[in-house]
């Protein structure tokens, strides 16, 4: 090996060493939103963190790969609700990082419970550890200047500073809270006093804000020692820290999953972490920022950040545009065409349809809401559902029986079961299917099918490299997803 290699290497270790001593920064990522304001794409059951919503990866993809250099980050700390696990873990294996734990919430309490269990964790691997909590659903275009702000943040984390980012403003926003900065803090560069946070502004505000140059968009993304928010914790808003000390001892060891109790997780009071802690700590910290930052929070921010024709319409999918300016057009599926449209949103996806004006978006959780009090899916379900054996989509439904294209992944099965109240009909056609059906063991081929008596127990298993794709019809007096008995489960389900 050549000696300036393995000098590199040997000053790599010295540096990782020194970094250790003072402390592991270990990434949060929050995974917990629902991404209402971004329907029909979004929803409860298959939310935009989990989505390729603004580019090739997903954006918990996105959030992780951002804190991956091995020589500046320990392994992350995912909080996500238990609903999304199989999903999250796989597309993390899919970008090679390796959670140090994935921690499943039962039900959402709001972010201080999830970064305080965050803390406790990582404080049994790390006592020095500080932590990076990120949302796992925002973007952040400069990667250079994220690294930077976080070195300002960690030296002032260090210093026993509990440290939020406060992105520059690039106009009058008011979706998002605001940071008023204090006083510089000598000897910590770019790191200033929180002088108050403040809520959503009306415009007027916002305009003035923005104007007099000592406010910054409060960017929910946080820096400081693991023990030092603990503590804070503990001072400021003690239900939650006891509520969390009742919990961690219950939680159990899921496959690579971190399983919290549901009855003592439920029992922690649901509170955000600006207002447990960071509005009342007098150790808050802002570091103010320029990073291409957005929260994704409503379709006019991908509009914002999209690519542009020179009409100004962000075009995604099979789309086309006439006399059209200004637009955010993305449709899933089927040919989508506006004509002598202006400043508007259309989203199209297998089941539902939006039209928006660009600047009542942010009203886009109302029509979630209305479909929520209808009791009607599409608030919540997507037509294509994921398992951790791959997805189905719904195709067709009528009395009596459904039809569902299904893919499974190379080396996955579903789960040993049956069904009380429907029989099944498999069509396979791409891949080949090693399917039982009782104690008959069958081999089926595309163009070949199988049929799946009610009450027979049955399990489908893709033994290939390539994922196996096949149409199945259900034929019942009930067809719910609930009228599944699983006897066997490597996921854990059954």
């Amino acid at each position: 090996m050549d000696k300036g290699v393995i000098m590199a290497s040997v000053e790599m270790d010295v540096e990782r060493g020194a970094r250790e001593r003072a402390g592991t920064l270990v990434p949060v990522l929050l995974s917990g939103g629902a991404g209402s304001r971004l329907w029909p794409l979004s929803r409860e059951q298959y939310p935009k963190q989990l989505l390729r919503i603004a580019g090739e990866r997903t954006m918990i993809q996105e959030t992780a790969l951002r804190v991956a250099d091995p020589s500046l980050f320990g392994c992350p700390i995912v909080v996500c609700n238990h609903e999304h696990r199989f999903a999250i873990a796989e597309q993390m294996q899919e970008v090679g990082v390796t959670p140090s734990r994935i921690v499943l919430e039962p039900l959402g309490r709001n972010t201080a419970p999830a970064i305080a269990v965050a803390a406790q964790a990582a404080l049994q691997d790390d006592p020095d550890a500080l932590l990076l909590v990120l949302p796992a659903d925002h973007v952040v275009l400069d990667q250079g200047r994220f690294c930077l702000a976080v070195e300002a943040a960690t030296a002032a984390a260090r210093e026993g500073y509990l440290v939020t980012f406060g992105i520059l403003p690039t106009g009058p926003e008011t979706g998002y809270g605001y940071i008023k900065a204090g006083a510089a803090l000598p000897g910590l560069p770019g790191a200033h006093k929180v002088d108050s946070f403040v809520e959503k502004p009306d415009r007027g505000l916002a305009e003035a804000y923005v104007a007099g140059g000592e406010h910054y968009w409060n960017s929910g993304m946080f820096l400081f020692r693991a023990a030092t928010l603990l503590e804070e914790l503990a001072r400021h808003a003690p239900d939650v820290l006891e509520g969390v000390a009742q919990v961690m001892p219950k939680s159990v060891r899921d496959l690579d999953f971190l399983r919290l109790d549901k009855d003592a997780f439920a029992a922690v009071p649901s509170i955000a972490i600006d207002v447990a802690v960071m509005e009342r700590t007098d150790k808050a910290v802002v570091i103010p920022a320029d990073l291409g930052w957005t929260d994704v929070g409503a379709w006019s921010a991908l509009w914002e950040i999209g690519k542009k024709d020179a009409a100004g319409n962000v075009l995604l999918g099979d789309v086309v545009a006439v006399d059209s300016r200004n637009n955010l057009v993305r449709s899933e599926g089927m040919l989508t065409a506006v004509v002598g449209l202006d400043n508007a949103v259309v989203v199209v996806t297998e089941d539902a349809v939006l039209v928006a004006h660009r600047d009542k978006v942010q009203e886009v959780k109302q029509v979630v809401d209305q479909l929520k009090r209808a009791t009607r899916p599409e608030a919540t379900t997507n037509k294509t559902v994921y398992r951790p054996w791959g997805h189905y989509t719904g195709v067709h439904a009528d009395e009596g029986f459904q039809v569902k294209r299904i893919t499974v992944l190379p080396g996955r099965s579903l789960s040993l079961q049956y069904h009380h109240h429907r029989s099944e009909h498999w069509v396979v056609v791409h891949g080949t299917a090693h399917v039982r059906v009782g104690d008959e063991e069958l081999v089926v081929k595309a163009n070949e099918s199988v049929y799946i008596p009610r009450e027979a127990v049955h399990r489908l298993e893709n033994r290939g490299d390539h994922p196996l794709h096949l149409i199945e019809v259900q034929v019942g007096g009930y067809l719910g997803e609930d009228d599944i008995v699983r006897l066997q489960d490597v996921y854990g389900r059954s």
